[in-house]
């Protein structure tokens, strides 16, 4: 199984938008306040901050070249460190570690300190994520609970 992590050009916005109506589908399990609109559509993502700020990121995962999921993330100024702001890979893909392993990617791409978060209903992305950085940091991270009760884990990624 061949994964690659592809930058999002500002041309491929539609598609991306189109992966995000199926991440945004998944999130009205854990937040009542998501609704469709009357066009059969979530509202859209303003993902300007993407084109326009070299500290911005957005990927596709490709899986054997088909998309499978999508990474938007910040990387490390000097007042923020890196972040991942929306991470989504598709069902049908699940439980066979690309996750992970796209996970492991990205942090390789960017090294230095980390900050991600989940929403205070998303058990499984907490697990998810616990579980990656704890295997890529041996355990070295720190984790809290904001006033949302959403969960942070704090660490650092060493350079390869």
């Amino acid at each position: 199984m061949d994964i690659q992590i592809q930058a999002i050009s500002k041309g491929e916005e539609e598609v991306l938008h189109h992966l995000m109506q199926f991440y945004i589908y998944e999130f009205t399990k854990y937040m009542s306040s998501i609704r469709i609109q009357d066009n059969g559509r979530f509202d859209r993502f303003n993902l300007d901050v993407y084109w326009t700020d070299q500290n911005h990121h957005a990927y596709f995962v490709r899986i054997d070249g088909l998309l499978a999921g999508f990474i938007l993330m910040q990387s490390q100024t000097e007042e923020e460190p890196n972040s991942i702001e929306e991470f989504f890979i598709m069902r049908g893909y699940e439980g066979k570690g690309i996750g992970s392993n796209v996970a492991e990617q990205i942090f390789a791409m960017f090294p230095g300190k980390w900050y991600v978060q989940q929403s205070e209903k998303n058990e499984r992305a907490r697990a998810f994520w616990r579980n990656i950085i704890s295997k890529c940091t041996k355990r070295n991270f720190e984790e809290r609970f904001d006033e949302r009760n959403c969960s942070i884990q704090e660490f650092i990624i060493q350079e390869i």
